[in-house]
């Protein structure tokens, strides 16, 4: 069910509120489109899930579409997805070839909503193509990119560049991650919705059931890693983090996560993360299906500490969510997690798993330690990371391209 604006009041405040109101006001009746690859699974799905809907409480015309494809293309868009993030891949023409061919056949679909819009939004490269199959556009087009570009593979961002450099604007998470592009960028860091079903308060009874269900001992101590099977969120240097401890630590790990549409690679990489946990009986695998939220809610809440050590991240919103449940969080060094996890204060950077082995024997045996940094994180999410403000600013921009602004700072 859709909440509006009121139903945040209570959390972010009434003054927030109004903020967004009055930033609102001059886009009303405004078409605004987003488009992505997936409903479900992964942070941007779960990003429009509120985003679009609160849009609507303001008065804008919000619509959310998504590009359908076969899994030839996903597996392209997939490597579209790695090389941006630096890893390395083959470009074939007939690649090319599929991706845009099949993202010209979903623009059969779209074209006319597409190219009446006052606003769209694109997010990431797999719809990217549909500027050039919407030549007729009228309304200002963005590319939202909330992959961690700072370091591409540069065949895929020569070709990535040739579909985006067209829009009007672009959007990333951070400064590190933009790229030359002839056309004004912006940065917008993602957030999290404090009332979704992942995020909302739940009872020490079914945080407990939920344990129960998947095996999870309540009585010890749990370590947990939320994500996709994705060789980039490093599932098997978490596990062999976990093996380091060498009952040193009385803990149990749990890695929990699903796959998504637009991704064909998490079955090969499960079972992957499978071979190397080799049977432990202290190591929880758990694929869950994608609106598994307030399992993945009460798993967080149930943790002593929250992993998150990826190899490349464009933000990774499980680790603001483990920040707004109070808990300290170690993460890769790498990327958006960066701007969320401050050495020391809400958790710990490491680069290796004997690094995160480390910093888990360093909190299991400090407890004051991983209260206060539950405390700090908590209160760094409310100051920062919720949706409030990452709404705002998509007001401000869409304002700002409205009223020609971006053309004068492009200018200046």
């Amino acid at each position: 069910m859709s909440r509006t604006l009121l139903d945040y009041e209570p959390v972010v405040g009434p003054d927030a509120i109004s903020q967004l109101r009055q930033a609102a006001r001059d886009l009303k009746g405004a078409t605004v489109v987003h488009v992505n690859s997936t409903r479900e699974g992964g942070g941007v799905a779960e990003i429009l899930a509120w985003l679009n809907p609160l849009m609507v409480d303001l008065g804008l015309d919000a619509r959310w579409e998504v590009v359908e494809g076969h899994p030839e293309f996903f597996g392209v868009t997939k490597a579209f997805h790695n090389g941006l993030q630096g890893g390395e891949v083959m470009l074939t023409d007939r690649q090319v070839e599929v991706y845009e061919q099949t993202v010209k056949d979903n623009a059969e679909r779209l074209r006319p909503l597409l190219e009446s819009a006052d606003f769209v939004v694109i997010h990431d490269p797999q719809p990217a193509h549909l500027l050039a199959a919407c030549p007729n556009r009228k309304g200002k087009w963005i590319w939202r990119c909330h992959i961690d570009a700072s370091h591409p593979n540069r065949k895929v961002w020569n070709y990535i560049r040739s579909q985006v450099q067209g829009y009007d604007a672009s959007i990333f998470s951070m400064p590190q991650f933009a790229q030359r592009l002839h056309h004004p960028q912006f940065i917008i860091a993602p957030s999290i919705d404090p009332l979704s079903e992942k995020n909302v308060d739940l009872t020490d009874d079914e945080i407990k059931a939920t344990l129960e269900k998947y095996g999870i001992d309540s009585n010890r101590p749990v370590l947990t890693q939320i994500s996709r099977f994705d060789r980039f969120k490093d599932p098997i240097g978490v596990i062999r983090a976990f093996m380091l401890l060498n009952g040193t630590v009385d803990a149990q790990l749990v890695l929990a996560g699903g796959g998504a549409t637009d991704d064909p690679e998490g079955a090969v990489v499960l079972e992957e993360v499978k071979a190397a946990a080799n049977g432990n009986p202290d190591v929880n695998i758990l694929l869950l299906p994608p609106d598994a939220h307030r399992i993945i809610n009460a798993i967080q809440r149930a943790s002593a500490i929250i992993m998150q050590k990826s190899l490349q991240e464009g933000f990774g919103l499980t680790v603001t969510e483990a920040m707004w449940k109070g808990k300290p969080v170690i993460g890769g060094n790498v990327g958006g997690i960066r701007l969320q996890v401050h050495n020391h204060y809400t958790g710990f950077l490491v680069d290796t798993p004997e690094g995160a082995a480390l910093r888990i024997r360093e909190l299991m045996n400090r407890p004051e330690k991983m209260a206060f940094m539950g405390r700090t994180a908590r209160k760094f999410v409310t100051e920062n990371f919720l949706l409030n403000r990452h709404l705002r600013e998509y007001l401000t921009l869409m304002l700002g391209l409205r009223r020609g602004l971006a053309n004068h700072l492009m200018a200046d």
